[in-house]
């Protein structure tokens, strides 16, 4: 007769843990959602919004990231890239993993498991997890250079603080086509910080640093961390060549 009861003093105790977890991420999330939480701006099209951004082009040194042939970084530590961009790969290393990443055709990619060849049933799930590691851990270095990328849509906004920003919508191509970001530039056109309204993210608008920035062997001008609300993401040990010194 007693089982009611102790299931009851369980269920409780369950409803009190689950409660203790999740209100306070609730909160946090509503305090971050009303405080950050914009709409996509609508912005103008044309030869302004183009201008815009070949000044910030220039004031990155554009020719020297697009004469730059090889690419070296980590990401947070954790996803480490050899990238050669005139060949088209990437050898991008993870955990145990090791995906000579074909970025022409992913089919042709081959996979290593501790140093060893590997073809068994998870090759194919190993090259997507690649493909989505590149695809936004690269971007999180280059991403100012691919503001004329095909498929990419630019424009221009002015801001609340009569400032112009440049929006960058990418129409296709990435994991993610459809994502927008709206680059904040300083006097002289460098990128300072850009807001997302992107897919995987919940709360459009939030905003992310653009300001530690590294030169590279090759001259190209890269970022080293970004600072998202309280997070922080790293790049590290960035290495940029011709093909000269490779």
């Amino acid at each position: 007769m007693a089982l009611p009861s102790q299931l009851n003093k369980i269920f409780k105790i369950i409803g009190g843990i689950i409660i203790f977890f999740t209100l306070p991420t609730l909160l946090l999330y509503g305090f971050v959602y009303f405080k950050y939480n914009e709409p996509l701006p609508t912005g103008v099209e044309g030869k302004k919004a183009d201008e815009l951004a070949y000044n910030m082009l220039s004031a990155l040194n554009d020719d020297a990231y697009k004469n730059t042939d090889y690419l070296e970084w980590s990401f947070s530590g954790r996803h480490h890239y050899k990238w050669y961009k005139t060949q088209q790969n990437c050898e991008v290393s993870w955990d145990k993993i090791t995906v000579i990443l074909d970025l022409k055709n992913h089919d042709n990619s081959t996979v290593f498991v501790a140093g060893e060849a590997y073809n068994d049933i998870e090759k194919h799930d190993y090259i997507h997890k690649a493909e989505g590691y590149f695809n936004n851990d690269s971007f999180w270095l280059v991403a100012p250079y691919k503001v004329f990328d095909s498929g990419v849509k630019r424009s221009i906004v002015t801001t609340e603080d009569n400032k112009k920003a440049l929006l960058v919508t990418y129409t296709s191509g990435g994991s993610t086509p459809g994502d927008s970001y709206l680059w904040h530039l300083d006097d002289t056109y460098k990128p300072v910080s850009f807001q997302m309204w992107v897919e995987i993210l919940p709360i459009n608008g939030l905003e992310a640093s653009w300001s530690d920035w590294t030169e590279t062997e090759s001259a190209a001008q890269l970022p080293t961390f970004h600072k998202l609300l309280i997070l922080g993401i790293e790049l590290t040990d960035i290495k940029g060549l011709n093909l000269s010194d490779i």
